[in-house]
């Protein structure tokens, strides 16, 4: 769900300016990854607090890898640093700590999954309110957000950005409550969709969860400061303690009073989204009490008991298969082998337009390891199938370094659907499940047999009996189509805003 901007978008998407071979090779090599959605993270009342901020936001780097961003304060003023790239790019550097005053500050770092990569689209958002200075990151998608935006619009409200996190700073300054965290509330009341907010004032630190819960928000303690962040690996990476999620529909508010709870909506039965174990979140993070690593591992177990076949080897895709294929070789005593070595240093300063490279263009990214696979069968795992276009290519070089069978098992069920709360999935054409018969698709990627995770698989190694189609315990829509919010913005036939089409921006 992106808001078109493309004139802007011009100087500053890594995309803009690639010649449409260049373009089709750049989704070659990313064409079965799902984009990471955003990551959060922020602390109060350490002297260090934006030194703490830059560590958590490099170990939820996986996260979004477009763009990263910290607002601090220092007791009397508001400092931010916001830039396109990856953290290590800014905040590793002395000099921008510096720049960074204060014992309070958010960070974000960020995947467009709303809005085009432009600098002004870079969280914290930041907004000058009555009482005072706001800083809002956010993890997920609004799904009414851009109804929203064009009521405000309308009723002349100022836009400066393009993606849906400005709605919420616009609803806050237009409530007539007399306490921040009453206009907090009044805002959150309006908006639909996924998200995991932490926002800072000049007082207080504010967590928030959507009322379903799905996007995940813990919380975490150093020294005594309150933390909140998107994943528990943000919070063992500067040695906090992990003290418990935080509830779907919660607000946290942390200020010189200490902490502050508010409940607002009524009670639901929690949707987490499936994908934070299925591709998002990192293997050594704890999601909503359980093990994402054993949870991978326990897909692959499954996928051995569901399809398998007599084979030499188990090889995963890296990294994200490779969970999966431990779970699978353990629980079917076939070896697990590195039969593909990925290359982690691949830029887009080698993406040229010439037909060697478009030829060799997943190389780039995975090489075979052909002493692990020559003349053997293998079986091999991935997390998940988007367009296909990268599983055929990775196909083609197993049986091009000598494989004498090559299986594709998948670690979830088919995608059917196209998500609305964060995740960059194409509409339901670009999915090549939602288009094509499981026999198609083997043919395509041309593997000797294809097949993946069941729903009641996925929910069994989840430690459920299955899927319960009248109370789902995840947002499985992807597969399901059951979506577990309204999908206001869908249902409109209004033309999307096109905003700041004439100003383009340098980083």
């Amino acid at each position: 769900m992106r808001h078109p901007d493309q004139d802007a978008q011009l100087d500053l998407d890594p995309k803009a300016g690639l010649s449409p071979a260049a373009l089709e090779l750049q989704d070659d090599l990313e064409g079965d990854t799902l984009r990471e959605e955003c990551g959060v993270f922020g602390i109060y009342g350490h002297p260090e607090a934006a030194a703490i901020t830059a560590l958590g936001l490099h170990a939820l780097q996986h996260r979004g890898q477009e763009a990263a961003g910290i607002v601090s304060y220092d007791g009397s003023r508001f400092h931010s640093e916001r830039r396109l790239g990856l953290v290590g790019d800014t905040f590793s550097r002395r000099e921008v700590i510096d720049r960074l005053p204060g014992n309070m500050a958010v960070g974000h770092v960020r995947y467009s999954t709303t809005g085009a990569t432009i600098l002004r689209n870079v969280q914290p958002l930041f907004a000058e309110l009555n009482a005072g200075g706001l800083a809002v990151a956010h993890n997920g998608n609004l799904t009414n957000g851009l109804t929203l935006r064009r009521e405000l619009v309308k009723s002349g409200a100022m836009m400066q950005s393009t993606t849906d996190t400005e709605v919420i700073l616009h609803l806050v300054a237009r409530s007539r409550r007399t306490r921040f965290i009453e206009r907090y509330i009044d805002a959150l009341r309006e908006i639909e969709g996924a998200y995991a907010l932490v926002s800072l004032t000049n007082k207080k630190l504010v967590g928030a969860r959507d009322p379903r819960g799905i996007r995940p928000l813990v919380l975490g303690e150093l020294d005594g400061c309150p933390i909140l962040t998107s994943e528990t690996c943000a919070l063992d990476i500067i040695g906090a303690r992990f003290i418990r999620d935080i509830e779907p529909g919660e607000v946290i508010v942390f200020d010189e009073n200490g902490q502050d709870i508010h409940k607002p909506f009524p009670p639901m039965a929690p949707r987490p989204c499936i994908f934070e174990y299925i591709y998002f979140s990192r293997p050594d993070s704890i999601v909503h009490g359980r093990s994402v690593y054993e949870v991978r591992k326990a897909f692959g177990a499954q996928l051995a008991r569901e399809s398998h076949v007599p084979i030499d080897v188990v090889v995963p895709v890296p990294d994200s298969g490779v969970p999966a294929a431990v779970g699978y070789s353990q629980h079917s005593g076939v070896p697990f082998e590195l039969g593909i070595i990925r290359n982690h240093y691949v830029g887009r300063t080698f993406i040229q337009p010439t037909q060697a490279i478009r030829e060799s263009g997943v190389r780039m990214k995975h090489s075979a390891n052909r002493a692990a696979i020559e003349g053997k069968r293998i079986i091999l795992i991935d997390d998940s199938l988007v367009r296909g276009t990268t599983s055929k290519k990775i196909v083609r070089m197993m049986r091009d370094a000598g494989a004498k069978e090559v299986h594709f098992r998948l670690a979830s069920p088919p995608i059917l659907y196209p998500d609305y709360y964060g995740i960059d999935l194409p509409d339901r054409g670009g999915l090549l499940a939602a288009t094509h018969s499981l026999e198609e698709m083997r043919e395509i990627i041309g593997a000797d047999s294809l097949a993946f995770l069941s729903i009641d698989g996925m929910y069994r190694a989840m430690g459920e009996p299955g899927r319960d189609p009248a109370n789902p315990k995840f947002s499985d829509h992807c597969f399901t189509g059951a979506y577990p919010t309204h999908l206001t913005d869908q249902t409109q036939t209004e033309q999307q805003p096109r905003q700041l089409s004439l100003l383009a921006e340098a980083s």
